[in-house]
């Protein structure tokens, strides 16, 4: 069996609650400053075909995401794993996900 996430087993709610609000905080902020970035780095006439490009991929990461989230569960709670740990391991699929586009992308 993986390790569990540590921050919310540790036991010190506030420090998961601090952490939370912080990613919570930094959540709408890629709408207003993407296009910005964008532009710094592919220059003003391609911002609209990468902007477009980059909302396709939220989109479909937002399709994709909870469909890949729904049958780790699936697959975890058939597998025996206790319900309040059928999520540990889907952190880290998630995470491997999102380093293999970085990753792929760079």
């Amino acid at each position: 069996m993986p390790a569990r996430p540590g921050l919310p087993i540790a036991g010190n709610k506030a420090l998961f609650v601090l952490a939370f609000g912080i990613i919570l905080s930094m959540y709408g902020g890629g709408f207003a400053t993407i296009p910005a970035y964008l532009a710094d780095v592919f220059g003003t006439q391609f911002v609209g075909a990468i902007h477009g490009r980059l909302l396709t991929a939220w989109s479909t990461a937002g399709i994709v995401g909870p469909v890949v989230v729904n049958y780790i569960r699936e697959f975890e709670i058939t597998a025996g794993v206790a319900r309040d740990s059928v999520y540990d391991v889907t952190m880290y699929v998630l995470a491997a996900m999102l380093s293999a586009v970085s990753f792929a992308t760079t």
